[in-house]
Parts: C-alpha cells; structure tokens; sequence
C-alpha cells in the first residue's frame, strides 16, 4: 500500500515537472519570437526599446538579483520576465506578433536558435568588465 502511493506520489511529481518545463519551452518560444519582432519594422520604437531590454535580460547570463538567494533570485526570472513580455506584447501590433511567433516556432523546430553576434557581445561586455574591476584593484592597492 506504501508503495502505490509513493509511486502515485512520484507520477504527480514528475507531471508537475513535465508542466514546468513546457512553460519553460513557451516561455522560450515567446521571448524568441519577441525577439523577432523587435526587428520588424512595424514595431514602434518604444515597443522596440522596451522588447530589447526584456529579451535582453532573459537571454543575459547576469540577473538583476543574483539566483544564489534563496527564493529572491528565481523570482525576478519567475516575475519580471513574465510582467515584461506581457507589456511588451501589448505594445506590439497583433499581426506583427503572429507572423513573428510563426517564424520561432519554424526556427525553433529546425534548432536552437543561435545569434553569435550576441554571444559575442555579451563575452565582450563580461571581459570589459573585469578589466575595470582589475583596473580599480590595481588602483585602490597603490
């Protein structure tokens, strides 16, 4: 008897896994096809800034409170992410967003999307950054 409930106990487990991820998987389908739009010329340009800074920070490997704290640092991802792209989707024109999440949904299917460009800022950004911060050592220890 122990055991059936457990086993039951661990399938209700593993559906609400399974659930977490496919929201993952939409929320990732989304701030792609956000992305998307960002670019099409339709879009307006605070629409086009504010879509920046949500993509920008999804796909950013630093948060605005680091994932270390406990619970706080998931929160913002679970929160501010989530609120952004709501806002963002009501600033962009409906057809522009159907058209764009078409096209992520096409490109998510033929791989993970890729923009090198954008690792390659983001590396950029990291390696300046610690050369400030070794610049501002070296500064303070003399």
């Amino acid at each position: 008897m122990f055991i059936r409930g457990f086993d039951r106990q661990e399938g209700t487990a593993k559906a609400a896994i399974d659930a977490w991820k496919q929201r993952v998987r939409q929320l990732k389908a989304e701030t792609y096809a956000l992305y998307l739009a960002y670019r099409d010329p339709r879009v307006p340009w605070y629409a086009r800034l504010l879509a920046a800074i949500v993509v920008g920070y999804a796909f950013c490997p630093i948060d605005l409170i680091p994932d270390v704290v406990p619970v706080l640092g998931y929160l913002d991802d679970l929160i501010l992410v989530p609120l952004g792209i709501v806002l963002v989707l009501r600033l962009i024109p409906p057809e522009v967003m159907v058209e764009a999440r078409a096209r992520a949904r096409q490109g998510m299917a033929e791989g993970r999307p890729v923009n090198r460009a954008a690792a390659v800022v983001v590396v950029s950004i990291w390696l300046l950054l610690a050369a400030l911060a070794v610049a501002l050592v070296v500064r303070v220890v003399r």
